[in-house]
């Protein structure tokens, strides 16, 4: 398939953010997470990507900012890969559903990374299938408007250069959390913006 042909699928596959909770809701209940892969370390990530979807589903705000930048936008759609046990993703989907919601001609779509990996492979970083990652699409021709993810740029520069240190996995994923939690979904909101600036 070409890249409109598998845009194209993965959209029909895909589902909305309240569909999405649905179903980690529904598949935690049975000791399932999605994807394959069901070990008692993916639940658990899992349990506490719930409580931090549910935090930021509660605190989080759009600024007056971006609404008004959002707004300013024209028909979309949001493709977004993610995974119910990624750690990034817990943090910046619910941050991207509301961006969304101010602007009734959004309309953002989920896919699980593992059920779509031909469309994970057309956005790779570093080679590597990382996620969230979000696909701004034209509604009606479904032109690709930009992309964005895994990570903010901070945070992500944090990884690199943690990796690049031989800092241990766990330590800097702890830092990495300590880090959304401060910055409160703003860097993701500024790079959105920018994006938005950029069409407008």
């Amino acid at each position: 398939m070409n890249k409109s042909e598998i845009i194209n699928n993965a959209l029909e596959k895909s589902m909305s953010y309240k569909e999405y909770r649905v179903l980690i809701d529904s598949l935690t209940e049975i000791g399932k997470t999605t994807g394959e892969n069901h070990s008692e370390a993916m639940l658990n990530y899992t349990q506490m990507n719930l409580t931090r979807m549910n935090k930021w589903d509660k605190h989080y705000s759009v600024s007056e900012e971006a609404k008004a930048s959002v707004k300013k936008g024209g028909k979309e759609i949001w493709l977004l890969i993610t995974e119910a046990w990624c750690g990034d993703a817990a943090h910046s989907v619910p941050v991207l559903e509301k961006l969304s919601n101010e602007n009734p001609d959004i309309d953002l779509r989920i896919v699980l990374r593992d059920e779509n990996l031909d469309l994970m492979d057309l956005y790779l970083t570093n080679g590597g299938r990382s996620i969230p990652k979000l696909i701004r699409l034209e509604s009606e021709t479904k032109t690709e408007i930009s992309n964005w993810g895994p990570r903010p740029k901070e945070a992500q520069q944090l990884v690199l250069d943690a990796k690049t240190n031989g800092v241990d996995h766990d330590e800097y994923t702890k830092n990495l959390q300590i880090w959304y939690a401060r910055d409160r979904g703003k860097s993701l909101e500024k790079e959105m913006l920018e994006t938005f600036e950029l069409k407008n």
